[in-house]
């Protein structure tokens, strides 16, 4: 039988905060190439003074951003940043920084490439296997968004459970993790997200319009085509708004 850990057990493997707020800082120096790939992180006794922490909460976080792919320790060297090909890319720190990076435009136009495949075929899944039940859930759920098309803020939340709803009767869980990962990350950064206005959300609506008519047919390679074209499409327009804007 699973017995739950005993809370002193639970503290000591929790990471010390002082060693997390660390581990944040110099992942996002890492990623953004202060510190290039091949070159080595500051001493242990540097990096102490620089954050005003122990040489033990140094350790810690520098045990942290090894576990995440982004350094090794190489005797006569020290803390070597690693190329990127090393990194855990789904990791929720590292993906934040990559947003905030120059290029970080060109991630978030991967980020919409896989939803877009992901996502599509998980509406054809949806489609073609969805009950009666929660064809009703849906159903409710595009009532919802119906009634918030004139408060953006508000619809946007609930287009993410639109989303969401899809996806898990989709019934794949792995995809969905995926794009759980990436896009959590991706709602922080205003550049994804873009401004909210009524003239967007119409359009989005009639999108979701749709996706939700092709599910209820149980029209499955129409379901996978109204979701692609709808996040592409969505991307294309804040994309633009964004390069604008600029």
């Amino acid at each position: 039988m699973y017995e739950k850990p005993a809370a002193d057990s639970l503290r000591i493997r929790r990471r010390p905060r002082l060693a997390e707020a660390v581990v944040e800082d110099v992942v996002k120096s890492i990623v953004t190439e202060t510190y290039p790939a091949g070159t080595a992180l500051p001493p242990e006794g540097m990096l102490g003074d620089m954050y005003g922490v122990s040489r033990t909460v140094i350790r810690e976080a520098t045990m942290a951003l090894t576990e995440k792919g982004l350094v090794v320790s190489q005797q006569g060297r020290g803390t070597i940043v690693r190329e990127s090909s090393g990194w855990d890319m789904l990791d929720p720190l590292i993906l934040s920084a990559l947003f905030q990076r120059e290029d970080g435009l060109s991630y978030l136009d991967n980020l919409s490439l896989i939803r877009s495949l992901l996502e599509g075929e998980m509406t054809y899944k949806t489609a073609e296997r969805r009950t009666a039940e929660q064809l009703e859930e849906l159903g409710q759920q595009m009532a919802k968004l119906e009634s918030l098309i004139p408060h953006p803020a508000a619809y946007v939340h609930e287009d993410v459970m639109f989303h969401d709803i899809i996806m898990r009767i989709s019934g794949d869980k792995l995809s969905k993790a995926v794009i759980d990962g990436l896009q959590s990350e991706a709602l922080r950064n205003h550049g994804y997200s873009g401004r909210l206005n009524v003239e967007h959300v119409r359009a989005t609506h009639v999108a979701h319009e749709t996706i939700y008519d092709a599910i209820v047919k149980g029209n499955g390679p129409a379901a996978r085509k109204a979701m692609r074209e709808h996040i592409e499409s969505s991307w294309a327009r804040r994309r633009a708004a964004r390069d604008s804007a600029d």
